[in-house]
């Protein structure tokens, strides 16, 4: 199939598939309590069916990315959205939380290589000079499937049920992985030919000093951003709100993340690469750091607006850093890139869920607010670095 030409902006079915792969991802935060009380387990257990999805998103990156460099991005994703479609369906309908658990790793699991290989794909069609434009572009069409999946989901869980929240993202899975048949596929950098092993792909990126640099920033981030962000709705519904309202709530993250993305992307051209990282982590930090005093609708909205603002910034960064330090193996060096991420948000969630099962979550929110200092620090001072020593232009407006 001929490779596709430099582009400017993600195709609209590798949009399409991101938007359905973070709906699914944030569909089942608003419902942790509902499915425990449906389910008759305690709240800690019930986490597990997001824990266990993130941790099979981030466990399965490198898998993902030796064979997206081995075999062809357009094919990796098409059969993993095959698989999340059947495995969101069986989520569907589990009857007993160990059973839902199963099935939730492995919607995970497979959706897990969308978005991560969509991003190699823009990393591989699109010009450095341009490509966070083009990155906050696919992370906008992402943020829509989280506002969606925020408050469509509570909406449903509260109103109809639960199971159906997981059939609709099951469903457009099937949908996409349809319409990328005709995604052309891109070329790469590296040979992979007969005698071409996955062996120099990670030597290649392990042995990168600066690539496991970004993989360790991107585990604390995961840790802060999406191990604490589920526990905004289960601190309302504590607080006495229904699902569905509190679900409503969480809502101001992908419309937050929606807009700010607009922002970025022009920002990206004119402010260096450190001070976006910056702003970012200070909205992680201040967003935190309002509901850790107190939680209501005011301020948990107010929250989700600055993480979304804050997921913008610095995410949107860190991934560009991503694709960009090893591009002989960017699909590998993506993959583990999403690995520490969301091994870092299955991690805290984890962690996090007795916490949230007495109620503790000014100590939750708290501990997460003062992560973001370092991990801010970190990540503006090692970027500003690595630009000095690899020559980068200072930008200007």
């Amino acid at each position: 199939m001929k490779s596709p030409t430099s582009l400017a902006r993600p195709p609209l079915a590798l949009s399409a598939a991101s938007f359905v792969s973070s709906f699914d991802r944030f569909a089942v935060s608003p419902m942790l309590v509902l499915i425990a009380v449906d389910l008759k387990v305690p709240l800690s257990a019930a986490v597990a069916a997001a824990s266990g999805y993130y941790l099979a998103y981030g466990l399965t990156q490198p898998l993902w990315g030796l064979l997206s460099d081995r075999f062809g991005r357009v094919r990796v994703m098409r059969g993993t959205l095959f698989g999340a479609a059947l495995a969101g369906l069986a989520s569907a309908l589990m009857p007993v939380l160990g059973a839902l658990v199963v099935a939730r790793i492995v919607t995970g699991a497979c959706f897990g290589a969308v978005i991560p290989t969509g991003l190699t794909y823009v990393g591989d069609t699109v010009e450095p000079s341009t490509r966070q434009r083009a990155l906050t572009d696919l992370m906008g069409a992402a943020a829509l499937g989280t506002a969606l999946a925020t408050g469509l989901s509570g909406v449903l869980a509260g109103l109809v049920d639960w199971r159906v929240a997981f059939t609709v993202p099951a469903a457009c899975a099937l949908a996409c992985a349809l319409a990328l048949r005709s995604l052309p596929e891109p070329s790469r950098s590296l040979p992979h030919g007969r005698g071409f092993g996955v062996g120099r792909y990670l030597g290649a990126v392990l042995g990168h000093g600066w690539a496991l640099l970004v993989f360790g920033l991107a585990f604390v981030e995961g840790a802060i951003m999406l191990g604490a962000m589920p526990f905004l709705a289960t601190a309302l519904e504590h607080a006495g709100y229904a699902a569905a309202v509190a679900g409503l709530a969480i809502t101001a993250y992908g419309l937050g993340l929606w807009l700010f993305t607009k922002l970025v992307r022009r920002l990206s051209g004119r402010w260096p690469t450190p001070a976006l990282m910056t702003v970012g982590g200070a909205q992680l930090c201040a967003g935190f750091a309002i509901v850790a005093v107190h939680v209501d609708m005011a301020t948990v909205a107010v929250t989700a607006l600055l993480l979304g603002g804050g997921w913008s910034f610095l995410h949107s960064s860190l991934q560009t850093w991503a694709t960009s330090v090893v591009p002989e193996a960017r699909g590998t060096t993506i993959a583990f890139f999403a690995c520490a991420l969301f091994v870092g948000s299955a991690v805290a969630s984890w962690a996090a869920g007795p916490l949230a099962e007495h109620g503790r979550y000014a100590l939750l929110f708290g501990l997460a607010a003062a992560a973001a200092i370092p991990l801010t620090a970190a990540a503006a001072l090692t970027r500003r670095r690595y630009g000095t020593l690899h020559g980068e232009l200072p930008r200007t407006g």
